[in-house]
């Protein structure tokens, strides 16, 4: 859905409409649910965590102001539930697939790096190269090439200096680079064993 149908659900849904909310919500929890599962790593504390922030974009829903676009601001919200969610369990999560329409995925995976024939091993490539960055990188990352927010957005998230989650969002990115081609160089090289 589109900024510009957003802003019209808004503005419903504010003024009391259910079925504007109800159809905001709907347009939105795909990828609010796809988030949550990345930064959590499981169903599970997927499904509680996108449920939480459903719950708190309608409470914060009155207050929304439209600074920024309706997208950023509910990826904003549940970030911080599925981070919520995660410190409640207090247990490090497992990252999940990356979508192959992440733009910085596909930068690395294009010019330097072999390209694997099987779109299958492709993605198990990226769920083991998550699977291998800390999360404190990890989360900036998702959160600024999959989620969309800005670096301030990011800090106040994640309760760090603007600063400090650029630094972390590079070396997340060179750390994802080297582990994806890495992995690449390791499966041609089995590959070619094989062929042998």
């Amino acid at each position: 859905m589109g900024g510009d149908a957003d802003e019209v659900l808004v503005a419903a849904a504010q003024a009391g409409d259910r079925a504007a909310l109800d159809a905001l919500l709907r347009s939105h929890h795909d990828r609010i649910w796809t988030l949550c599962r990345r930064i959590a790593g499981n169903d599970a504390d997927a499904s509680d965590a996108t449920q939480e922030a459903l719950l708190s974009i309608v409470r914060g829903l009155p207050k929304f102001d439209g600074r920024a676009k309706f997208s950023t601001w509910s990826y904003r919200v549940a970030s911080n539930a599925c981070l919520d969610e995660l410190r409640r369990r207090k247990r490090r999560p497992t990252p999940s697939l990356v979508d192959e329409h992440d733009g910085f995925i596909e930068s690395v995976m294009q010019d330097d790096t072999p390209q694997l024939d099987d779109q299958y091993c492709v993605r198990d490539e990226l769920e083991q190269a998550l699977a291998q960055l800390p999360e404190d990188f990890r989360v900036p990352v998702l959160l600024r090439d999959q989620g969309g927010l800005d670096y301030s957005e990011i800090a106040a998230a994640l309760n760090l200096a603007p600063g400090t989650v650029r630094s972390r969002i590079s070396r997340g990115r060179s750390k994802l680079a080297e582990i994806l081609r890495d992995g690449n160089q390791a499966h041609l090289s089995e590959r070619q064993k094989r062929l042998t």
